[in-house]
């Protein structure tokens, strides 16, 4: 055992040698600190209190024992009991299996720990102006290692902590203070203490006659063991040997008459007076002596530590230096490419010089051209003013041939529906927002007449699509026919409702011709389904994405429209154009009134709704009921996503959060369909431009390298994508596969928390 003794108050601090812990150092006579003399002297007085790993739990035990026993030597006992786990990257491992420099890393740090915690108990005795001492061990069993502490230094006074009785009905026979009193040594007494109370009371058993083993020395074996100690021994010495009075010779007898044994109790008084005052100044030179060992040991420390630190300056010095080296090279490197560069531009300066000379010589001879040509401008522009003014007089003309016409077919239009004049008036608002008016003339120039060699398709209700050029631009020309009902209606809500959206993802409706029943749009080269159908062209998924969130904020637009909200019920990837650039437009929305059972029922009528291929993107509610709600769109939304899905490689987390949206929007039941929100329109614009971010390392799965839709937490603490750690482990691995070690369990967890910042962050960029 260790003892070590600070500079004041006076405590003894013993360790166990086996413990890990490094030994205290020597006193500058020769004294060893694991002197048993030391520590036996007064053992019979000594009171030894039992601590634990908890200063604050201990405070109500030493004050009891102080109260209790004022003035007396205090003596605490500590077993350090070491962990069995060692925490590491992998998790707690058992010691055994631990690497062995960590397990050490490990074992100092609880040397640390322990030894800040005996500072503790010091400090505290120390305010208690208590002369106290330390005896520390090192067991796998705390109850163990305090009875061979009890056994070992003989302890006859022992104090230790206890649970209140009621409870230790329970567990008696696992509890630290019910295995004490029930093993400890007869010779041994103990006081069981609860916050600052007596319990109970171990007694000594009277029956036991024989002491404890460490006062069972013989006078030869205290003799032997304070070798170590020369100041003790002269001490010892001058007991055995201490000189006599000069009357007596060294031959004369024990036994003295009655006249000399005055003067011999009287020199043998001196004679002990005089050893305890040499043992008292043998006892300070020592305590002298461990009070300057205990300073050399914590220089020692502090000194330790700052070589320590400047051990890691020097090489954050040295580290810094080869940073500097590296980004001198790479300077140097870059100011040598610059120069390349200059060199470079230099001749490519001579050579745009040569062209400029070149360039010059054309332009002079280019504006003789120039001017020539402004002079028959001038005499084209004299033409083209009387031109203008001829085609101003015919424009005014045309209007009012135009208006006669628009009267005349408003009241044709009322007498073959039949409805009160009143009726279909127009107010000024909507007159206002009407898009501009072309002539049946404008419409058969820009399609040679309607040729057949213009017609690009069929529409509903015998309407026809043309394609045609006004204005120097290409349009889209949807002739209705005049007789039909349907047509007409049609015609009036398509004119009301489309002419006002203006959204950049809706076809725009660029002017009407009322006497024809004809609609003007913009052109688009061609639709989605076209698209798709050419193998040729091969759409990436960051494109496909992108039409899909257009496609929703488009629905998004017209579900949220006011005063009330607009169902587009014709949603089909031929309604879907696209432009040049792949930018969709929708466009033929369905405002006619729904036909009645029969008419659905009807097959030729069905097969121009649902077309030809593999999908159907009507709603099935709709071709049962007739009736079109937001939910219908939502329907055909996702049988659009589903189609798009069908081809081309997609990441694992985007295709399956567009699959399951897929899914969920064509539930055939319309209350499980979700709503098209600007959160999800936020989401889906997310996705389209996922690989632009950079993602955070924790939101991808260890065996995909993907972000997890649905992570599951494993017994490793790892988080896995769930179908990729059940493919794991139905290969019949056991194993973690990032440690490679054997899971206590099979169990999944689902990580909501990473799922939720893993929405989060899609739907915030």
């Amino acid at each position: 055992m260790e003892l070590l003794r600070p500079l004041h108050p006076p405590v003894t601090m013993a360790t166990d040698g086996c413990s890990g812990f490094s030994p205290a150092a020597s006193s500058q006579d020769g004294f060893h600190l694991n002197s048993p003399v030391a520590a036996d002297v007064f053992r019979g007085d000594k009171i030894y209190v039992a601590v634990g790993k908890s200063v604050e739990k201990a405070v109500s035990l030493f004050h009891w024992t102080f109260r209790r026993f004022r003035g007396r030597e205090i003596c605490v006992l500590h077993v350090h009991q070491p962990s069995p786990l060692i925490p590491t990257l992998l998790g707690k491992l058992p010691a055994t299996q631990a690497n062995p420099d960590v397990v050490s890393a490990y074992r100092r740090e609880e040397k640390d720990q322990t030894d800040k915690l005996l500072l503790d108990y010091m400090s505290l005795c120390s305010r208690s102006k208590v002369n106290a001492s330390f005896v520390t061990t090192e067991n796998e069993q705390v109850r163990k290692g305090i009875l061979d502490l009890v056994n070992e230094y003989g302890v006859q006074k022992l104090v230790m902590g206890a649970v209140p009785e009621t409870w230790m009905k329970v567990t008696k026979n696992s509890s630290k203070s019910s295995y004490a009193a029930k093993n400890a040594p007869p010779f041994c007494q103990i006081w069981f203490v609860n916050k600052g109370k007596l319990l109970y009371t171990k007694e000594p058993s009277e029956s036991y006659d024989v002491m404890p083993p460490s006062i069972h020395q013989d006078s030869n074996t205290l003799r032997s063991q304070s070798l170590h100690y020369p100041g003790m021994e002269r001490g010892l010495q001058q007991v055995y040997h201490c000189p006599r009075s000069r009357s007596i010779s060294p031959h004369r007898s024990l036994v003295q008459t009655s006249s000399d044994s005055g003067c011999s109790s009287s020199t043998e008084h001196e004679e002990e007076a005089l050893l305890y005052k040499q043992l008292e100044e043998v006892n300070m030179e020592a305590e002298a002596s461990r009070n300057e060992a205990f300073q050399e040991f914590l220089k020692r420390k502090r000194l330790e530590a700052q070589a320590s630190e400047a051990i890691s300056k020097v090489k954050a010095y040295e580290s810094a230096y080869a940073q500097e080296l590296e980004l001198r090279k790479a300077a140097e490197e870059t100011l040598n490419g610059a120069r390349r560069e200059h060199e470079q531009l230099l001749e490519r300066r001579e050579v745009a010089a040569k062209e400029l000379r070149k360039a010059m010589r054309n332009i002079a001879i280019l504006e003789n051209q120039v001017q020539e040509a402004n002079r028959r401008r001038e005499e084209s522009a004299q033409e083209l003013k009387l031109i203008q003014a001829s085609i101003t007089t015919l424009k005014i003309e045309k209007q009012t041939i135009q208006r006669q016409r628009f009267e005349a077919a408003k009241w044709l239009d009322r007498w073959k529906i039949r409805e009160p004049a009143g009726s279909i008036s127009c107010t000024d608002e909507s007159t206002a927002a009407r898009p501009p008016e072309f002539s049946y003339l404008d419409l058969e120039t820009a399609t040679c007449g309607f040729s057949e060699s213009f017609k690009i398709g069929y529409e509903m209700y015998g309407s026809s699509v043309y394609k045609g050029e006004m204005s120097n631009r290409t349009v889209v020309i949807k002739k209705l026919h005049p007789d039909n009902l349907e047509a007409q209606s049609e015609f009036q809500q398509e004119v009301r409702i489309v002419g006002k959206l203006d959204h950049k993802h809706i076809l725009r409706l660029i002017g009407t011709c009322h006497e024809s029943y004809a609609l003007v749009y913009e052109y688009m080269p061609g639709s989605l389904e076209s698209h798709l159908s050419n193998k040729s062209n091969s759409f990436s998924w960051k494109t496909r994405t992108r039409i899909i969130s257009e496609i929703a904020n488009t629905l998004l637009f017209l579900h949220t429209s006011r005063p009330e909200e607009i169902i587009h019920g014709n949603l089909t990837p031929k309604n879907i154009l696209l432009d040049s650039e792949l930018s969709c437009k929708l466009c033929n929305f369905r405002f006619s009134p729904l036909v009645n059972e029969e008419t659905f029922r009807c097959r030729s009528f069905r097969l121009y709704e649902e077309g030809s291929g593999p999908f159907s993107f009507t709603d099935p509610a709709v071709l049962q009921t007739g009736n079109l709600t937001t939910k219908s769109d939502v329907y055909s939304f996702g049988m659009i996503i589903l189609w798009l899905l069908t081809a081309g490689e997609w990441p694992s987390f985007v295709v399956k959060r567009l699959a399951d949206l897929g899914l969920r929007c064509t539930e055939s039941n319309t209350r499980d369909r979700p709503v098209v929100s600007p959160v999800l329109v936020k989401e889906l614009e997310q996705l389209s431009v996922l690989e632009d971010r950079r993602i955070p390392p924790f939101f991808l799965c260890p065996i995909l390298k993907e972000i997890m839709y649905d992570p599951q937490l494993a017994a490793d603490g790892f988080t896995y994508e769930g179908e990729a750690l059940c493919g794991w482990f139905k290969n019949g691995r056991e194993t973690s596969p990032m440690t490679n070690l054997k899971l206590s369990h099979l169990d999944l967890t689902p990580n909501h928390s990473l799922r939720v910042a893993i929405q989060d962050w899609l739907c915030n960029p």
